[in-house]
């Protein structure tokens, strides 16, 4: 899938590095044609000389050559590509490509990019784990470009953790199911809830979950790239808003909001992955000023359930709409989103487990199992949300081309 393809690499100073000869070796395998920009400390873990002779290319690492003044043009080489790959990413070279800082060729290059960019980060798990890198990651995912996630292994410092830089074989597999991806979804409208609602208790407090978002973002982005047009209804997260086109983006904050506009615009979609973790309960009578503490008094609200989303739209959906719903649960699990399953009216249930490391709210990974009418369909492991949200769109498209042809 790769053949004739042109993959341009840029490699910062990371000790993973030293797989990056092997990384050009296996693409050149592929029939693809390489490219290699390089920090200056890129240099310490591998010679330019070894990526120049297996790439069969010259590798540029300065603006210009110091002794002619010739420029290496950052630009063309950002047009070149059919897809940039930056492996390994350090922490610092993160951070500058995050902030649009361009002070190397290497991040020139990037600002100057019109290919889709990968990214595979390589770095100590603590740093990994900072929540400065964590949000770097964050923002350079909002901007379009695709995470190719650190493994979890033995690291140069002696410990072991996530950071380790995503083997070769994996990342050219990436690549090529990358470019074999299918735009099977162009004709389709759907409709994806995504983080937690707010329910106000006074102008300062609310009752609210711990949602990130990130799984109804990483759907949002699935669904975009192969082409269908997508209305993300998100609740407040902390997360950088995903970006690119077909995505449009509606921010509400609590579960009335969320609710009020996945009804107005459900009737114009084809399809609904409900995967927004929705309060249950609201605040009955919200307090227009802060309530203030009464030592050693203490303080009772009333709650009223909200409107049941997920329910609301199975009871209105047409033979020929697909919804899709979410189930996190603690116990009982399968039964449990069974039972949510017929109650919705959904098509399938994506249940999430709290009761996995590596899997639930906050993470980059998650442990999910698709669950129709016939029971559980397939079950994940823990796999990257973006590898999930692969998954759970191409059982949608599935439904949507099978509903088309009837």
């Amino acid at each position: 899938m790769l053949k004739g393809k042109k993959v341009l690499i840029g490699v910062t100073g990371s000790i993973a590095a030293y797989k990056v000869p092997f990384l050009v070796r296996l693409l050149k395998k592929e029939g693809a044609e390489v490219k290699v920009v390089m920090t200056e400390s890129a240099c310490d873990f591998v010679t330019p000389l070894t990526l120049s002779t297996l790439s069969q290319q010259p590798v540029l690492i300065e603006p210009f050559n110091k002794k002619d003044g010739s420029w290496h043009s950052h630009v063309d080489w950002g047009r070149w590509a059919d897809v940039f790959l930056v492996a390994p990413l350090s922490a610092n070279s993160m951070a500058k490509m995050a902030a649009g800082i361009a002070d190397n060729l290497l991040t020139t290059t990037y600002l100057a990019a019109k290919c889709p960019v990968f990214f595979a980060p390589a770095m100590d798990l603590d740093m990994f784990h900072h929540a400065a890198t964590q949000k770097n990651i964050g923002i350079l995912q909002s901007y379009g470009n695709r995470l190719i996630e650190p493994q979890i292994g033995e690291l140069a410092s002696g410990l072991t953790g996530a950071g380790r830089m995503e083997e070769p074989e994996k990342i050219v597999e990436i690549l090529s199911g990358f470019f074999n991806q299918k735009t099977d979804l162009t004709k389709f409208n759907v409709l994806v809830t995504a983080g937690p609602t707010h329910e106000s208790i006074d102008p300062v407090r609310f009752i609210g979950n711990h949602s990130s978002g990130k799984m109804g973002f990483a759907i949002a982005s699935e669904l975009a790239s192969r082409g269908a047009r997508v209305h993300l209804v998100t609740g407040p997260v902390s997360i950088p808003l995903p970006a690119g086109e077909g995505i449009f983006v509606h921010q509400v904050t609590s579960a009335s909001q969320m609710a009020e506009k996945c009804f107005s615009l459900f009737h114009e979609c084809q399809a609904a992955i409900m995967s927004a973790a929705v309060a249950d309960y609201t605040v009955a009578s919200p307090a227009d000023q802060k309530i203030k503490k009464q030592s050693g008094q203490a303080l009772s609200l009333k709650l009223e359930p909200t409107t049941d989303i997920l329910a609301s739209l199975g009871k209105t959906k047409s033979a020929n709409q697909v919804l899709v719903g979410f189930a996190l649960e603690t116990e009982n699990e399968e039964a449990n989103a069974i039972q949510k399953l017929h109650n919705k009216n959904a098509d399938f249930i994506v249940l999430n487990s709290l009761n996995e490391p590596g899997a639930g709210f906050g993470t980059s990974t998650n442990h999910v199992k698709l669950i129709d009418k016939s029971g559980v369909f397939y079950d994940s492991g823990v796999q990257s949300k973006l590898e999930i949200a692969g998954t759970i769109v191409s059982r949608l498209a599935k439904l949507l081309l099978e509903s088309e042809s009837k």
